[in-house]
This record gives C-alpha cells, sequence and structure tokens, in this order.
C-alpha cells in the first residue's frame, strides 16, 4: 500500500486583516492578569496630563497560547536587537512633556 504524503496546504491558515486592524492601536502600557484557563492581557495608553488611562484593547488567551506568545515576543526580540542593538529598559515610567513639546495654549 502506497504510503500518503502530508499536503503541505492542509496546515495554511487563511488569515483576514481589515483595514480597520491594519491601523493598530497605539498602546504603552500593558497590564496582564490570569486564572487557571486563561490569561488577560490589557493594552493600555498613557496621556500626559491625564489622570485617567484607557484600556484600548483586551486580549484573553488560554495558557498555551501565552507561553506561545512568550515564546515568539522571545524570538522577535532577538532578531530586532540582532538587527537593530540592545532595546535600553528602564525601571522608571515613560516621562511626558507636560505640553507635548509646543506652546501651551489659552482659551
Amino acid at each position: 500500500m502506497a504510503e500518503e504524503k502530508p499536503n503541505p496546504q492542509q496546515n495554511q491558515i487563511n488569515i483576514e486583516l481589515s483595514e480597520e486592524v491594519a491601523e493598530g492601536i497605539y498602546s504603552n502600557l500593558a497590564m496582564i492578569a490570569h486564572s487557571n484557563s486563561e490569561f488577560v492581557i490589557d493594552f493600555i495608553r498613557l496621556m500626559p496630563g491625564v489622570p485617567k488611562a484607557k484600556v484600548k484593547s483586551r486580549i484573553v488567551i488560554t495558557p498555551e497560547h501565552a507561553k506561545r506568545l512568550l515564546a515568539a515576543l522571545k524570538d522577535n526580540i532577538e532578531k530586532y536587537e540582532t538587527t537593530f542593538g540592545a532595546i535600553k529598559r528602564t525601571d522608571e515610567m515613560p516621562k511626558f512633556p507636560m505640553n507635548f513639546g509646543g506652546t501651551v495654549g489659552e482659551a
């Protein structure tokens, strides 16, 4: 009996990316929580001079996918640093100019 060869197209996934999602959402803070069955990642945007920060996107994934995401991020950071140099990390909160670098407006 002849052995069947695996079809490489069987493992392909057709991924659709809408225009709105392709634009992306800027986030400069992430908060992560977990339970026994899921990880919740909130992507947050902090704005200078604004005491409240808004969650811009929430992603809920399984623990297995969280571990895969960790490995993928590690791999991509290594590739980035090989190309562009080490990413500098500080433990300080981001410092925003209170006037975004322009003149202060008056009403």
